[in-house]
Parts: C-alpha cells; sequence; structure tokens
C-alpha cells in the first residue's frame, strides 16, 4: 500500500517536473531578445522649447541598442521642429531619448495651430517593439 501511494506521489511530482520544464522553455524564448517600448515626456511644447520621448528596454541585461523609429503628424519636418533621425540609441541604463526640438512659426504670430509629432517604433533585429509602440507631442504656439 505504501509503495502504491510513493509511486503516485513520484509520478505525479515527475510530471509536474515535466510540465514545468516545458513551461520555463517557452518562456525563455520570448525573454531572448529586448522588449522596447516608448512614451512622451509631456503631452505638448511650446516652440521655441524641446520636447522628448524615452525609450525603454526591457530587461536591460541585453546592454546597448540602436532601435528604429518612423515619424509622422500634422507637424513637418524642418518648418516645425528639427527633423529626427532614425535610429535612435538605448544605452546600458536601458534608457535612451529622442529629442523633438521645435523651431520658430515661419506662419507667423497670427498662427494659433498646434501641431503633431508622432513617434513609432519599428521592429528591427535584436529587440521586439512592446507596448506603446507610438507616442505623440504636441507643438502649440507661443501665446
Amino acid at each position: 500500500m505504501r509503495t502504491k501511494i510513493l509511486s503516485k506521489v513520484l509520478l505525479s511530482l515527475g510530471l509536474m517536473l515535466m510540465l514545468g520544464s516545458a513551461i520555463t522553455q517557452v518562456h525563455s524564448e520570448e525573454d531572448k531578445v529586448p522588449i522596447i517600448k516608448i512614451h512622451s515626456t509631456e503631452e505638448a511644447v511650446v516652440r521655441g522649447k524641446t520636447g522628448s520621448f524615452v525609450l525603454s528596454m526591457n530587461p536591460i541585461l541585453f546592454g546597448e541598442r540602436y532601435v528604429n523609429f518612423s515619424v509622422k503628424g500634422t507637424a513637418i519636418p524642418g518648418v516645425d521642429y528639427v527633423p529626427l533621425v532614425s535610429p535612435a540609441h538605448i544605452g546600458k541604463s536601458g534608457y535612451g531619448v529622442i529629442l523633438v526640438q521645435t523651431l520658430p512659426d515661419p506662419r507667423g504670430p497670427a498662427s494659433r495651430d498646434s501641431y503633431s509629432v508622432v513617434v513609432t517604433l519599428e521592429p528591427g533585429p535584436g529587440y521586439a517593439v512592446g507596448e506603446p509602440r507610438s507616442a505623440q507631442i504636441m507643438i502649440k504656439p507661443l501665446r
């Protein structure tokens, strides 16, 4: 009787170990590349000021990375802000920054419109894109 119970316990433990190993292997495959995310540090920036997007990499054990991104929005590069150049660098700290240097409004002081800059992370070698994958900053007129 004791032998049967001991055999069942050992069999159950063996099955749990096999199942646990299979689950661990699946997760470790996903964790082999760092996950990159983006957010803006402010919703809006006044013309003449600098806004920023912060990139974060998790886990940070992987060292430095260069991350591809695209830029869209209603703001015009070279007119409303200094054009952004991809890729962005993430340092050993696990963080990187994309600076948005706004320019004086060539439309004149009568312009009261705000314009958007949207940065979207793009897939690349050695990393995966997480959520959020894009962020926005509004360029506001001087008041």
